[in-house]
């Protein structure tokens, strides 16, 4: 008991844990195709609950930033929007996986329901997703491989070592890893120069947000 005391009080667990949680769902979802909106749903609620209960373990999400940091966060997060769609037919060849994508308008459900799993598609890809992952790839991992007592590390420090490995490995999480080794890139890059997460968790958003709505535009489901 006291081990497993120690495992959730440990200081990375708020950050791995979430992480985990999702990856986990992802890899079940992927079993019942047919089911991928609820899965994706339990995904968001799962996942935002566990950042919520642990928000008081992020100190640093400052929700307050300046009219700059949310103009440039805005301005990062479409040019990596615009890199992600612009290359399709050149890096198709490149993919990992075959990337299935997500219609909404293929679990037979009705017009209310289908924009209902629109909506929670969007509320998780923009809003739960940039803080769960920028929580783990960019405060956490950077740090942690500078120093395994990642809390005495100021966020935004930059090592070579910690920088490439992590944008790398955030690339790979994805499909098209080259496109997500240069948001990891991106992103990286951004946190070092404004030392500040929330800049970082808003572009990776926008980045989302402007993902889904092009997604909903154009019909090419297999961005989702």
């Amino acid at each position: 008991m006291d081990s497993l005391q120690r495992f959730l009080r440990a200081a990375w667990f708020p950050y791995v844990a979430p992480f985990v949680a999702f990856l986990l769902l992802t890899y079940g979802g992927g079993h019942w195709p047919g089911a991928a909106h609820l899965w994706y749903l339990a995904k968001t609620v799962v996942v935002g609950a566990m950042l919520w209960s642990f928000r008081r373990h992020y100190p640093e999400l400052r929700w307050r930033r300046s009219a700059a940091d949310w103009a440039i966060a805005v301005v990062v997060g479409v040019g990596v929007l615009g890199v992600w769609v612009a290359p399709e037919r050149v890096l198709a060849p490149l993919m990992m996986g075959d990337p299935t994508g997500f219609d909404p308008h293929s679990f037979g459900l009705g017009a209310g329901l289908t924009w209902a799993v629109i909506g929670g598609r969007l509320l998780g890809a923009s809003v739960v997703v940039p803080v769960m992952e920028e929580l783990f790839w960019r405060s956490f991992l950077m740090r942690y491989l500078i120093d395994a007592d990642f809390q005495r590390v100021a966020v935004g420090t930059f090592s070579a070592f910690s920088f490439v490995v992590v944008a790398v490995a955030f690339g790979f999480e994805h499909h098209r890893w080259l496109v997500g080794i240069f948001a990891g890139i991106t992103y990286g890059g951004l946190l070092i120069w404004r030392r500040d997460l929330f800049t970082c968790v808003l572009a990776h958003g926008v980045t989302n947000l402007g993902l889904g709505l092009y997604v909903l535009k154009t019909g090419q489901w297999n961005f989702w």
